[in-house]
């Protein structure tokens, strides 16, 4: 009684604290606040009236506990469920709201932009009309300068509130550059001051390591019209920094770092072939460098363009004609000459083609370069290269698309680094070789698809190896066997398919991959054989596990590739090992046997064991067995007869799953090698023997051996191979048996 009640107690006390549904009053009971298991079963014993309704309401009890149980585990599924819908869901709004806030801050930009130089407009405006009057007003000498200034250069005039601004920033600008100078050592000599130059934006910042996000030194950037100076912090001078790298705005490019708390407020500077990381003070800081990198490098470009016009539209006339005397001189020389000297003119002189190179994604192509290979855009990137070469395939090689080319080269060796490491296989394994498709695929559009393919079948080479080293060993060798077949065959159909697809409109690499599949092969039979043929696996085994990898090596067939001819080829050495080794086995038994032979009856002792023997008999291809079984449980025949039988046709079925055309001549010689054993201590016990009862039972032995195994032995060899074997004729067909010293007491082997 008091087990029963302590039990009660426990199942009572299990669903106190659950939270189910329902409107039991039992649920309400055991829900309610003052709830308390003791009290509830002591007044529960009081008002029963025995056992059985104590183990009722314990039934009770525990049937509302797994219901409740079951009931936390459905919320918790559900619950479950909506947290990753709902994760997902943020993901995407997070995504938008990124999209919203770069779209907002792009129009607030735009926005202030307008308003500054519509700002600027009106003042250079009221500028200009001031000082138009300022002579007739003043009559001063500065009213006039500053009116003939204003004349004499008509880019300060309110031309459009662009080039305002720009003259503004300007003139604070180059009195900036200055003390920019005096507060930098080791600058003077490399930053001289032109009429041109001037300070666009500085600020504090700190650089972080682009490998292993180690900060590395506080510096202090400094952004001029055409170039971006960084120095570092002089720890002992306060406000002194030293030089420390002078990028040009045209080669350098500018990517956005996204924030990965504790790292964030970051932009990485791109400068072939390097790269930098710097962290600004705050977010504010960080759009500010941003925005102000851009709009300097995008008017700096837009300058240079200017000037490069200005210069061709300043460039002095064509050369007056020679007069008569020069030009009978002229023609005077040797007209071969003048057409080697005519010659490298190139096609600028020829016909005055000129090449624009004004096209705006043509200037920023370089650093669009850049960005799409720091965002591992490689599509992108390819996809500019060859709109570029569409462009200029049929331009001229003038000196601009020459330097331009050579631009465009050096970004084009970093991308295809960047495509060599993903396919390196010091990279990430995993996805099978689909993952390889991208980088192989824009590889053989920069035109390295001899490239690629090395690289691709190296990483291939490389998964197969981690794949089957990955394969634990089981204790049953066969089992292993399905498995490492299984691995390594799936992996070599889908490389061959994947190659297939990658490179279908190169057929020269497809040798390349049959020489690949060859060393994967030889990889493959390595194992195997170190799991079969080493560790002296029995001879049905290693026929099982040889049947199997011929199975998965026909799955190649369906791509159109046969490598059952190089795994024979490989295997055929242990194949040869293993069938010697065995045929040695059974040899060695038959010996034993022989010298223990009394020529007796076999008398198996019951029905059952003489049916398994015929059952035996007739899976082996004896089907005339019945013949030599006599009354009640006997058998005329030895037991080393029927033994050997059993064994040498044991030994040809194994053999035979092993078989192939290099194997012929070993499967046979072993067969004729097994038979002579049997056949010779048949024939030295025939002549040894004086007994006539013995020896008319040695006779019909002998009959079963010539007239019943023999045939089946050839008969099952002729089936299995294809053809007859002229060694089995002539030992089956021989008139007598074989004849031995008449002197000699012992069997020839």
């Amino acid at each position: 009684m008091a087990l029963l009640l302590g039990e009660l107690v426990a199942a009572a006390a299990a669903p106190a604290g659950g939270g189910g549904g329902g409107g039991s009053r039992l649920r309400r009971q055991l829900e309610s606040s003052s709830y308390a298991a003791e009290e509830y079963v002591k007044v529960l014993s009081q008002q029963s009236d025995g056992d059985r309704d104590l183990q009722e309401h314990r039934q009770r009890i525990q049937a509302l506990s797994e219901e409740t149980a079951q009931s936390l585990k459905r919320n918790v599924y559900q619950n479950y469920r909506q947290f990753i819908e709902t994760a997902r869901e943020i993901s995407y709004l997070e995504s938008e709201m990124y999209q919203l806030s770069h779209i907002l801050t792009e129009q607030k930009g735009i926005l202030e932009t307008v308003t500054q130089a519509l700002q600027l407009q009106l003042q250079q405006q009221q500028a200009g009309a001031a000082a138009a009057d300022e002579p007739a007003l003043l009559g001063g000498a500065r009213g006039r300068a500053a009116a003939a200034a204003a004349t004499a250069d008509p880019f300060l005039l309110p031309l459009s509130a662009r080039d305002a601004a720009a003259a503004a920033q300007e003139e604070g600008g180059q009195r900036s550059l200055t003390t920019l100078l005096e507060k930098v050592e080791g600058c003077r000599d490399l930053l001289p001051e032109s009429p041109g130059k001037y300070l666009v934006y500085n600020g504090d910042l700190v650089e972080y390591d682009a490998d292993h996000m180690g900060q590395v030194q506080r510096v202090h950037a400094f952004l001029l019209n055409d170039c971006l100076l960084v120095a570092a912090w002089l720890p002992n001078r306060r406000g002194a920094y030293r030089y420390d790298a002078l990028y040009p705005l045209d080669g350098l490019a500018v990517v956005n770092v996204k924030d990965n708390p504790p790292m964030k407020d970051m932009f990485k500077l791109l400068m072939f072939p390097e790269s930098r990381i710097f962290q600004a003070e705050n977010a504010k800081i960080k759009k500010e460098w941003l925005e102000v990198l851009e709009e300097t490098k995008r008017g700096s470009r837009l300058l240079s363009e200017k000037r490069r016009l200005r210069e061709q539209e300043q460039a002095p006339p064509a050369a007056p004609p020679l007069p008569r005397a020069a030009a009978e001189a002229a023609a005077a020389r040797n007209p071969f000459e003048e057409e080697e000297e005519e010659e490298p003119a190139g096609p600028e002189a020829a016909g005055g083609v000129e090449v624009d190179l004004s096209l705006e994604w043509i200037q920023e192509l370089p650093e669009d370069l850049d960005v799409c290979i720091a965002q591992r855009d490689f599509e992108g990137a390819v996809d500019l290269l060859a709109k570029l070469n569409e462009y200029l395939a049929e331009q001229p090689a003038t000196a601009p698309v020459k330097e331009l080319r050579a631009k465009v080269e050096g970004r084009v060796r970093q991308l295809t680094e960047v495509l060599v490491f993903e396919l390196s296989p010091d990279r990430s394994l995993r996805g099978g070789p689909r993952a390889t498709r991208r980088a192989v695929s824009q590889l053989i559009r920069l035109g390295q698809s001899t490239k690629a393919c090395e690289l691709f079948l190296r990483n291939r080479e490389a998964a197969v190896r981690t794949a089957t080293r990955q394969l634990r060993i089981e204790g049953a060798t066969l089992l292993y066997i399905h498995k490492l077949c299984h691995v390594f065959f799936t992996s070599l159909l889908e490389t061959a398919r994947e190659f297939e697809t990658d490179f279908a409109g190169h057929s020269g690499c497809y040798s390349a991959f049959v020489v690949w599949a060859r060393t994967a092969l030889q990889m493959f039979v390595d194992a195997f054989s170190k799991q079969v043929f080493d560790s002296k696996e029995s001879l049905s085994t290693a026929a099982e596990c040889v049947k199997v990898a011929k199975e998965h090596c026909k799955q190649l067939s369906e791509i159109g590739l046969d490598l059952t001819f190089i795994i024979h080829a490989l295997l055929v050495k242990d194949i040869k090992g293993a069938l010697q080794s065995y045929k040695d086995i059974i040899i060695e038994a038959t010996k034993h046997r022989n010298s223990e032979e009394m020529w007796r009856r076999m008398n198996l002792m019951t029905p059952e064991a003489l049916g398994r023997l015929r059952e035996e008999m007739r899976s082996c291809g004896v089907t005339t067995f019945e013949q030599y079984t006599g009354d009640d449980c006997w058998v005329n025949l030895s037991y080393t007869v029927v033994a050997f039988t059993k064994q040498t046709m044991a030994f040809l079925e194994e053999a035979l799953k092993l078989y192939f055309p290099e194997l012929h001549m070993v499967l046979l010689e072993s067969l004729v090698e097994i038979i002579l054993v049997a056949v010779q201590h048949v024939d030295y016990s025939l002549r040894c023997e004086q007994d006539p009862e013995k020896k008319a039972f040695i006779r019909q032995n002998a009959s079963f051996l010539y007239e019943t195994v023999l045939p089946v032995v050839e008969k099952r060899f002729e089936e299995g191979v294809g053809k007859p074997a002229k060694q089995l004729q002539e030992l089956r067909n021989a008139s007598r048996l074989m004849r031995v010293n008449p002197e000699s007491t012992t069997s020839v082997v």
